[in-house]
Order: C-alpha cells, then sequence, then structure tokens
C-alpha cells in the first residue's frame, strides 16, 4: 500500500473567516455552577422560666394593692366598738374619752387677724431736713476784734456744714464748709491776720484763696471759694491782716449760684465754720 502525502490544508475564504467568528460570538460563556449552601437562622430565645414568670406576675398585682393600702386610713378595718375598749385600755378604766373637735374659721374672721400696719416712704432729702432743718443759722457781728466774719454785716446763710442733699449733680453731698449769700459782687475779708498760702483759679472751687493763721497757738486755715475769676488781688506769699479785702462773691467752679463757700481747717481737720466763727469772732 503507498501512502501518499497529505495535501496541505486551504486557506479560509473571507466568508468562512466571517462565520467562524460570528459563531465564537453567539456562543454563550460556560457557566459555573455555585454549590448552594444553607444560611443557618437564629436561634430562638429562652423561654422564661416558670419562677421568672410567677415574679412577673406578682408584681403587676401588688403595685395596686400596696397603692390601696397606703391610700385607705387604719380605721376603716375597725369597728367604733373595736377602737373604743382599745383607747379606754390605755388611758385606765377610769378616765372618760372625749372626742376632739375644731372648727375651722371663716374667711370674715380670718382677715381680722391679718391687718397690716400703715407705713411710709421718707426719702434721704426729707431725713437731712428733718435732721438738719431746723438748725438756725442766725448771728450778730460787730465787725470789729482780731477774729471776725468774713462781711462786715450779719448775711444770710444757704447750706451749713455736714450731711445735706446735693444741690447739683457734682456738688458734695458731706459740705465741708459752710455757704454766705450776700449778693453776687459783695466783698469779702479775711476773718483774722494770716498769709497766702494759695490764690488760684480752676478746679471745684473756681476763683479762691487760702490764708494760714496763727490762732491761740495753733494752725488754723481759712477757705474762700467761688469768688469772682480775677477779683482777689492777693498772690502766694502775702501777709493780711484782719478785715483786708480778699475778693468779690461770685459763681465760678462747682457752684449753683453766687455765694461764698467758706472753710476753717484746725491742724489739718475740718470743723465747722458756722460754730466756730460764733464762739470766737466778734
Amino acid at each position: 500500500m503507498v501512502n501518499t502525502p497529505s495535501s496541505p490544508e486551504q486557506p479560509l475564504t473571507r466568508r468562512q473567516l466571517k462565520q467562524r467568528q460570528g459563531d465564537s460570538i453567539a456562543a454563550p460563556p460556560a457557566v459555573v455552577a455555585l454549590e448552594e449552601r444553607p444560611v443557618p437562622s437564629a436561634p430562638a430565645p429562652p423561654k422564661p422560666s416558670l419562677g421568672k414568670r410567677i415574679l412577673s406576675w406578682g408584681t403587676m398585682i401588688a403595685t395596686p394593692l400596696l397603692f390601696i393600702g397606703v391610700s385607705l386610713p387604719v380605721n376603716i378595718f375597725y369597728g367604733q366598738a373595736d377602737m373604743t375598749p382599745a383607747i379606754a385600755g390605755a388611758l385606765g378604766e377610769d378616765e372618760v374619752v372625749t372626742a376632739q373637735s375644731f372648727t375651722v374659721a371663716g374667711s370674715q374672721s380670718t382677715q381680722v387677724g391679718i391687718q397690716r400696719q400703715s407705713w411710709s416712704v421718707t426719702s434721704f432729702a426729707d431725713v437731712l431736713k428733718a435732721r438738719y432743718g431746723s438748725r438756725s443759722f442766725s448771728y450778730s457781728t460787730t465787725g470789729t476784734g482780731s477774729i471776725r466774719w468774713p462781711f462786715p454785716t450779719a448775711v444770710p446763710i444757704s447750706s451749713g456744714y455736714g450731711d445735706r442733699v446735693a444741690p447739683c449733680r457734682y456738688c458734695s453731698s458731706d459740705h465741708r464748709g459752710v455757704d454766705f449769700v450776700p449778693g453776687n459782687g459783695a466783698p469779702i475779708f479775711a476773718i483774722a491776720d494770716g498769709v497766702v498760702t494759695a490764690a488760684e483759679f480752676g478746679g471745684g472751687y473756681g476763683q479762691y484763696v487760702y490764708l494760714e493763721h496763727d490762732i491761740n497757738g495753733r494752725s488754723v486755715l481759712t477757705v474762700y471759694a467761688h469768688m469772682q475769676r480775677g477779683s482777689s488781688p492777693l498772690r502766694v506769699g502775702d501777709v493780711v491782716e484782719v478785715g483786708d479785702f480778699i475778693g468779690l462773691v461770685g459763681n465760678t467752679g462747682i457752684s449753683t449760684g453766687p455765694h461764698l463757700h467758706f472753710e476753717v481747717r484746725i491742724e489739718g481737720e475740718y470743723v465747722d465754720p458756722f460754730a466756730w466763727l460764733k464762739e470766737n469772732a466778734f
């Protein structure tokens, strides 16, 4: 038998190639079958024991019974006949049990005991007026002597020394001097021999002068404030004698009207000028 060589493979035509590509696309891919496993279910909750169920029902029953028990009075379970012998035995056989009684007062009788006392409000101004309003500022002067009043004749005084109702926003309520009101432009005179230690314009005093005196061996300072600006001819260091001209009454500094604010300080301590002048001036 003679073996003939196999003929070589014939090339595919375009039509055959397209057909082969279409067959490969149409064929579905192989599906791998997955093994199905059962999903474990959650374990069922354990049933409550018999003891727990009894305890739960007992709680539900005991709660309303406890509420009823604490709400009812004790004597509801006892009759009058049962309670009286017990009380009598506690008191003694010979003692008599008497019932207590009380009466609730009506609204009319209750109001009688609640009557309020009348009261009133007193302002600080009224308190000061009651305390200082009765002070008398009357005085007399001869206009002579080694110690004199700052004016040769008696003049009105509008405000004394001590507590007062402040007459303006920046005025003092603790008044350290006395206010003379002789009229605007009235001349002011030195109350004793002394030396000028201050003569300036400014601040709450406006135009003011300080005089240092030696009276009865003690250092006495007198202050003359609120004078007209430029009305005083004095300078620091000037020596003045009693009755010398100091300046004119004005309304400078913190002031509510023309007046002389006059102060007396003994050894640096403020004193009541009106009382001091009445005791020492002529």
